[in-house]
């Protein structure tokens, strides 16, 4: 009975789409490779891929990522069904799209060319394929709310950071400049913020300090970084 049943229901594909934030100490960075295939062979993409039959979703992200980039052990969150029925032009296909957040250096020695894998800043991208720059956007979105109630943002950062790297972060993740005296200002009120000794001087002659986060502070005075994020619903 129910091998008969489910033998009259229609069948469609079930892909994973790879969207993977990097900063590289200067700018957000989003990573697109060329697709391999028709149709749109040729354009940019994210690393997408099919769902097998024997792996889970995250199972495929991961595959499919390595594949395509030769990016391994990277945690990434599933954030949307994309589910419009013209989305992929050859096949009814529902996109399970995933989301990463990694500091580029440490990464760096991993990167493939095989797919012509390039970093773009993040208001620099090309033209994508399909839908793909709606799952952009939607990510952008998300990751916006998301750094102004949990520390993902330092997941971009190396341990040590400057206030300088910290705010090009935060205004490439809103896409709106912030005052630098306010922001240090703020930042720095908020004692959530270790002063290291040791300087970055390859910016500047006199250097900036580096900054560590105080992790078990930051999750016990949350609210403190409020004072300083703009308000994602007001953004473009």
């Amino acid at each position: 009975m129910k091998l008969n049943y489910y033998s009259h229901k229609n069948k469609m594909l079930v892909a994973v789409d790879c969207i993977i934030f990097g900063f590289d100490g200067s700018q957000l960075n989003v990573l697109l490779i060329k697709r391999g295939f028709e149709p749109e062979r040729g354009k940019w993409s994210l690393m997408g891929g099919f769902v097998h039959k024997d792996e889970t979703a995250e199972a495929a992200a991961a595959r499919v990522l390595k594949i395509l980039t030769g990016l391994s052990d990277v945690y990434m969150e599933q954030l949307h069904a994309f589910t419009d029925i013209n989305r992929d032009p050859i096949e009814r296909t529902i996109s399970l799209v995933f989301s990463s957040l990694i500091d580029i250096n440490q990464y760096k020695e991993q990167l493939s060319d095989d797919y012509e894998a390039h970093w773009f800043p993040i208001n620099e991208m090309p033209q994508l394929i399909f839908d793909h720059q709606k799952m952009v956007e939607m990510a952008k979105q998300k990751l916006r709310y998301k750094a102004a109630f949990h520390p993902i943002v330092f997941e971009l950062l190396p341990e040590k950071f400057t206030l300088p790297q910290l705010q090009i972060l935060y205004e490439g993740i809103y896409n709106q400049l912030m005052d630098k005296r306010n922001f240090s200002r703020k930042i720095l009120s908020t004692g959530l913020l270790v002063k290291q000794k040791d300087k970055e001087k390859a910016s500047s002659k006199r250097g900036a300090f580096y900054f560590k986060l105080d992790k078990r502070k930051y999750q016990a005075k949350l609210n403190a970084f409020l004072n300083f994020i703009p308000n994602p619903d007001n953004l473009n």
